[in-house]
């Protein structure tokens, strides 16, 4: 059984910094896929950062040079460094994982849908004012 569990969301000025962390449990494939998604009221789930079991890092348009994804793969920990906040970046956080044949697809598709990934965690959310 997999289980994601979020945490690092809070309130923080524009400008300001945040770090999610996203602790995983229940898979044992080697092969997988972590992402981080958004989703603010009345929009759809955004991807925002994803990093493959090869260390294959990508990032929604939106975020980069401002977001950091990593992993510690020892502690099973998913990380999202967020710098230079905005308003706009405010929404629920949520960590989502791919494992198995499927994770390569799922890391290396051009697009990044929530349908991508099939366990997710429950969020955090994130407001900056």
């Amino acid at each position: 059984h997999v289980q994601l569990v979020e945490s690092g969301g809070g309130s923080v000025q524009a400008g300001g910094s945040l770090r999610l962390s996203c602790a995983l449990s229940g898979t044992a494939y080697r092969q997988y896929c972590m992402a981080w998604f958004r989703q603010s009221p009345g929009k759809e789930r955004e991807g925002v950062a994803r990093i493959g079991d090869d260390g294959t890092i990508s990032y929604a348009d939106s975020v980069k040079g401002r977001f950091t994804i990593s992993q510690d793969t020892v502690k099973r920990i998913l990380y999202l460094q967020m710098d230079n906040l905005k308003p706009e970046d405010s929404a629920m956080y949520y960590c989502a994982e791919e494992a198995g044949p499927t994770a390569f697809w799922s890391c290396s598709n051009t697009l990044m849908p929530q349908t991508d990934f099939d366990h997710w965690g429950q969020g955090t959310q994130v407001t900056v004012s």
